[in-house]
């Protein structure tokens, strides 16, 4: 069995000597050859380039935005695998496996492997000796895919308000996700909900300040407590989306709580939500903030989302 191993340099969790130990480990069941990611976008390119030239597995060493390329790199090496006529994406592709890397590993979690990367490297050893793993879906957003989660309005701007904070050497933590939060929200004008929703023969939701949308729950971790806006969210359906139409300090307090909640789903007369969608495209009157899979991607004023059943194959 060949595979690539795509190892970001700045993984949190792992030294080098931890390493070169899951190196020594991987090569024990696979024809392995090693990447070290140098920028941001590198991924996409050595994943899409070693699916063409026929490996049987990809393996990440990184958090959910080495994850997320690797899937882009994936996914974009569809139109390079034609003699494989109409079978779906998951039996055209290299299958995934994820070793956890980063300081969430959201997607890693979702599928089922522990937090620790030790512990998740011998799960993934123990998949790929027995053959084992799930076929999911995936979600898109343009021209672009994510695993887990998509924001456009609010969640994107808390991103984007972290991602400066830790370019400045500030370290990702839930209080910093939290202040961040708070931060953005006194920021936002609150007034004018610049976002819409449409749907194909269906009435346009308009008014809405932030949509949140999961392809699989949770959405992310608070420590080690799941997040999850959209609780019946899943890798075997559709997307599911949560929108808030106004955010009113009384009222999006009762949505935060409903939402941190394990006990609770989000309700309410401000709360518009949809289960198993395959389509539906978000347009913004201003220039809305716009992250896929934790990762901040700038501002938009439109984005359509389809569902991708049967995208890939997942080491588990």
């Amino acid at each position: 069995m060949r595979a690539l191993l795509v190892v970001n340099p700045k993984a949190t969790t792992t030294s080098e000597r931890s390493r070169d130990v899951l190196i020594r480990a991987l090569r024990s069941a696979v024809d392995l050859r090693v990447e070290f990611t140098r920028r941001r976008g590198h991924a996409v390119k050595l994943v899409r380039e070693a699916a063409t030239l026929g490996v049987d597995v990809v393996v990440t060493l990184g958090g959910d935005g080495t994850v997320n390329e690797a899937v882009n790199g994936l996914m974009g090496a569809l139109p390079d695998m034609r003699e494989m006529g109409d079978a779906p994406p998951a039996e055209r592709l290299p299958a995934l496996a994820v070793v956890p890397g980063g300081s969430t590993n959201v997607f890693a979690r979702a599928i089922g492997l522990p937090k620790d990367w030790i512990e998740g490297t011998g799960v993934i050893l123990e998949g790929l000796r027995a053959g084992r793993s799930r076929t999911i879906g995936l979600g898109r957003a343009d021209d672009r895919y994510f695993t887990f989660c998509a924001g456009f309005g609010l969640d994107a701007a808390v991103i984007r308000r972290v991602e400066r904070a830790r370019s400045r050497g500030r370290v990702s933590s839930s209080s910093l996700y939290l202040r961040s939060t708070l931060g953005e929200f006194l920021a936002t004008d609150r007034r004018h909900p610049a976002i819409s929703l449409e749907r194909p023969a269906e009435t346009v939701i308009d008014e809405l300040s932030t949509v949140i949308i999961q392809n699989t729950t949770p959405w992310t971790y608070l420590g080690d407590r799941p997040v999850s806006p959209n609780p019946d969210a899943s890798f075997d359906l559709g997307l599911d989306v949560l929108a808030v139409r106004q955010l009113a300090v009384a009222k999006t307090t009762r949505t935060v709580t409903q939402i941190l909640s394990p006990r609770t789903n989000p309700h309410g007369r401000q709360v518009f939500q949809l289960h198993d969608v395959h389509e539906f495209t978000l347009l913004a009157s201003r220039p809305e903030a716009f992250q896929l899979d934790g990762d901040y991607l700038g501002e938009r004023e439109k984005v359509r989302f389809t569902s991708v059943a049967q995208a890939l194959r997942v080491i588990c």
